[in-house]
């Protein structure tokens, strides 16, 4: 059964609250890194020693490149994963209200709004070519 149109616009303004209502948001991901630091006395470089690490960072695209940024606190890390989680968030609904537009723009009726210069018919061109008026 296909939904009203009155019921697919009310549930696109509920999109659009739900959007509204996001707060801070941003692209990116959290990811850990792990690894040996250029000090050779260091218990990284030691056999069966882990490395350093896991290490946090937040990675995204900026102007075609990757950027890694490096949080300095725990709370900057907390801050971040909640802006990435709303950014998650984010592309659910506006995938979501693209379909909700798309069922809408189907269920809307066709009406005939065309303008006086559209509703005249246009008349075929006298105009013949040159090939079939010469003899």
């Amino acid at each position: 059964m296909t939904d009203s149109l009155q019921e697919l616009e009310r549930r696109r303004a509920d999109l659009l609250a739900q959007i509204l209502a996001l707060g801070d948001f941003r692209p990116g991901s959290i990811t850990a890194t792990q690894g040996r630091c250029g000090n050779p006395n260091c218990h990284c470089h030691k056999p069966n020693e882990p490395g350093h690490g896991p290490n946090l960072r937040l990675t995204y695209k900026a102007g075609g490149k990757t950027v890694t940024q490096s949080f300095a606190t725990p709370a900057e890390q907390r801050k971040a994963e909640r802006e990435v989680a709303a950014f998650r968030r984010y592309q659910e609904l506006s995938r979501a209200f693209i379909e909700i537009n798309a069922q809408i723009c189907r269920a809307r009726p066709v009406q005939d709004a065309l303008t006086p210069e559209e509703k005249k018919r246009r008349k075929r061109s006298k105009k013949r070519s040159p090939t079939k008026s010469m003899p």
